[in-house]
């Protein structure tokens, strides 16, 4: 009986914030006072969680359908926009290591050198997380991750429940490794693409990917560290575990060679990385071979192309069926939020209440844009907070006369950096064993390090680095 109480509390907290925000925002006006409270809506409903967050995703569809804030077209086409386009043909790519068996294959051989120390287990998990979500999508990373760090603590506990001591700060490890890594590319998060889509629209050309991992790459060499020091603290209580080693070895010679379909797959998506990296060579000759259609045409090959039993690497009940069309819902929700934010003239009031106490580019606006980017992550999802933040961002700079690609930057790393809630990313750990409580209490004292740390980051860039403001 309880549990129905809390449920329909849960279910009406939503509507009631809805009202609430609408209603103190009157002053913005009727359009711009519901896109906030829609947003109110969504985040208080992706925190509770009473109903799918693919439920949560669809509400700007509805809402604006009822109230007609913007023509609808606009809200509906975010929900098949690039950004979408491209999760869809990495996720199809990712299925043909699933169906052959190489995602297994692939985490299982990079962990092969783990020892046996919790030190050395955290060092290398958050290590492989943050390399492979650098490339591959940070859910992607964590759904490899998590059942192999799952069953080989179950294997060195003797098949016993976790012990929530020892799996908190290796499942912590991947949950936020899988996190931060995302900003290291633009494929490692669909916020970087939302990024990148405003840089191209503020500079008038085209924003190359390998720009990005030069102005990247330092940053999260800086937060992989602080992760790691932090991590290592959390995990100084915890027992160390035996026989690690040797049980990823024994598994990976169970593999044998690789088969003809995993060498497809392998080839599938070296080939889209590598073209989405190598775009300025053939820039010119492909103007509209963008990397989502990179890997959508990649990713289509996966139905046509055969394995060693001459069977298809994808068919279409398998992709159907293991697509995760709800987090391309989720992604895809704060696109279109962000834009009935944008063109309610939303985000114009919020950065007219902000600019109004003068921030003058420097360490402050820094942390007030690092604050305001990672509680939007915090509080729905990387995407959500990017579509949400950066618009604010831009028109705060240009009422101050500031030029907006250092902060837009500083911004994307925040947004990243979401450390507390149980929701995204963040939400695969706890359904392998993690507790969730552990994770809020050690993520709010993370997150509170991080937004020093990237704020620090930021100025220093800004003051040293002419390189990060220029594009």
């Amino acid at each position: 009986m309880k549990e129905r109480t809390k449920q329909k509390i849960a279910l009406l907290s939503g509507p009631l914030a809805f009202a609430a925000v609408a209603l103190a925002a009157q002053s913005f006006g009727r359009a711009a006072a519901l896109s906030l409270g829609l947003a109110a809506w969504m985040a208080v409903w992706w925190m509770l969680r009473p109903v799918a967050i693919a439920v949560t995703a669809l509400l700007p569809i509805v809402v604006n359908a009822v109230f007609r804030l913007i023509p609808n077209e606009r809200v509906i086409s975010q929900y098949f926009s690039e950004i979408v386009v491209l999760l869809l043909g990495a996720d199809l790519i990712c299925l043909t290591w699933s169906r052959t068996g190489l995602d297994r294959r692939v985490a299982v051989r990079a962990l092969c050198g783990i020892g046996v120390s919790m030190r050395q287990q955290v060092l290398a998990w958050l290590g492989a997380s943050v390399v492979l979500s650098i490339f591959l999508p940070n859910v992607v990373v964590a759904a490899i991750l998590c059942p192999i760090a799952a069953a080989m603590l179950k294997f060195v506990g003797g098949d016993e429940a976790l012990d929530p001591k020892t799996a908190a700060p290796i499942l912590l490890a991947i949950g936020w490794g899988s996190g931060i890594g995302g900003f290291g590319s633009p494929i490692g998060g669909a916020a970087n693409l939302v990024a990148i889509s405003y840089l191209e629209e503020l500079t008038g050309h085209e924003f190359m990917y390998v720009d990005w991992v030069a102005r990247f790459l330092p940053i999260l060499c800086v937060i992989f560290l602080l992760n790691l020091f932090f991590l290592w603290r959390l995990a100084q209580n915890a027992r160390d575990l035996s026989g690690s080693a040797s049980y990823f070895r024994e598994l990976y010679e169970s593999f044998g060679a690789l088969s003809r379909g995993e060498k497809i797959g392998l080839a599938l998506f070296l080939s889209a990385t590598l073209l989405a990296f190598l775009r300025p060579l053939y820039a010119g000759l492909f103007p509209a071979m963008k990397p989502a259609y990179v890997f959508l045409s990649l990713g289509l090959l996966a139905f046509v192309l055969r394995d060693e039993k001459g069977e298809v690497m994808l068919e279409w009940k398998y992709a159907e069926s293991h697509v995760i069309w709800g987090m391309m819902f989720l992604f895809a929700s704060g696109m279109a939020l962000g834009r009935m934010i944008i063109e309610t003239g939303a985000a114009r009031q919020m950065a007219a209440v902000v600019a109004s106490g003068t921030p003058d580019g420097g360490l402050f606006t820094i942390a007030l844009f690092s604050v305001f980017g990672c509680l939007l992550a915090e509080l729905s999802s990387n995407t959500a907070a990017a579509s949400i933040a950066l618009p604010v961002v831009i028109s705060i700079c240009a009422a101050v006369g500031l030029n907006p690609v250092p902060y837009i930057l500083i911004t994307v790393v925040a947004a990243n950096c979401a450390y507390v809630l149980p929701i995204s990313t963040r939400a695969i750990p706890v359904a392998f064993g993690l507790d969730a409580a552990r994770q809020i209490n050690a993520g709010v004292r993370l997150s509170v390090l991080n937004v020093v740390t990237v704020t620090l980051i930021g100025w220093l860039c800004l003051r040293f680095v002419p390189m990060f403001s220029a594009l």
